[in-house]
């Protein structure tokens, strides 16, 4: 059920994708700091000089902080997504062919436009899919009404929800790996056929993901308690020094845990779920289970299969437009 070992090794041979996460957070996390400084910068001089009010400043630091969120939205589903994707994209043709691509960020890239011609579509689709996700795992895991006699276990269960409702963002990306390795088919059909083989396979893809989110919860915070030492040695020189301190220790473990540790359980994931549904085919009877739980999920096969007609549609009028006269 857990595919650590074989995980491990995609993740370190798809490993330039990690780096270049790391390398687009930290132009982020630089351009980010450079917007708001000059922001800051802006209003306080204008303050200084008179030319504007404290009301007036606070409006525009509103302003800016509406538009910064615009431009972050827009980027994160542009070129954020395009790259989280290839990477996906290329895991799945490692686990499926047990070759790496030779320039593995074009061909990731590749793959994906060449599903989806805009990036917000598939955009678009990852988050049905989630959608569908948590329907799906909220419905066959809603038993906390059953423990309402306890506070304490209910607390529990309201943890593993959280948990749950984690996992589901993991899992969209294992179904968006199977749709990859689907080529010639209907992105949109092989979506639904990926969340039919989850309902199919949910007890292990979602308990061995469960197991690896509290493993990463208690390495993240094993992380953190280490790092700790450093503000408080850098706080007995002065104050100034132990925000920088603390400063350090938010962005190692950041760094760590957004640019290691989180895309490592993405790859254990995708790998899991892709090995363990490797067999099965998908069948109307785990589709009409999940439709019974999923609004969302009705709404993705009405969409696959307005894509599939479509596409036979073109296909008959290109085969009529070459066929002799």
């Amino acid at each position: 059920m857990f595919h650590f070992g074989k995980a491990t090794k995609i993740f370190v041979q798809t490993f330039p994708f990690v780096l270049l996460r790391a390398a687009t957070g930290l132009l982020l996390g630089i351009a980010t700091i450079a917007y708001f400084g000059f922001v800051l910068w802006f209003g306080w001089t204008l303050l200084d000089a008179g030319t504007i009010s404290g009301w007036v400043g606070i409006v525009g630091l509103l302003i800016a902080i509406l538009i910064f969120i615009g431009i972050w939205r827009l980027f994160s589903r542009y070129v954020l997504y395009l790259v989280k994707a290839a990477h996906i994209a290329v895991i799945a043709e490692v686990i499926e062919t047990g070759e790496v691509p030779s320039n593995q960020v074009r061909y990731g890239i590749g793959n994906v436009r060449s599903h989806f011609t805009q990036t917000s579509a598939l955009f678009g689709l990852d988050q049905l899919i989630k959608g569908v996700i948590r329907q799906f795992n909220n419905q066959t895991l809603s038993f906390s009404r059953l423990f309402s006699f306890s506070s304490g276990l209910q607390n529990i269960i309201r943890l593993i929800g959280k948990a749950v409702a984690l996992a589901a963002s993991y899992i969209d990306e294992a179904i968006l790996a199977y749709m990859f390795t689907k080529p010639d088919e209907n992105p949109w059909r092989a979506a639904r056929d990926g969340v039919v083989l989850y309902g199919k396979n949910w007890k292990p893809v979602l308990f061995s993901t469960l197991i690896i989110i509290f493993g990463m919860y208690a390495v993240a915070f094993v992380g953190l308690l280490a790092l700790t030492p450093l503000a408080s040695v850098l706080g007995g020189l002065s104050t100034a020094f132990e925000l920088i301190g603390w400063v350090a220790v938010v962005g190692i473990f950041l760094t760590g845990y957004v640019g290691i540790l989180k895309p490592w359980v993405k790859t254990v994931v995708i790998t899991t779920f892709l090995v363990e549904s490797r067999d099965d085919t998908p069948d109307s009877e785990t589709m009409d289970r999940i439709a019974a739980r999923s609004d969302r999920f009705k709404e993705l096969t009405r969409r696959a299969e307005s894509d599939t007609e479509h596409t036979q549609s073109t296909e008959r009028d290109d085969d009529e437009s070459v066929a002799p006269t």
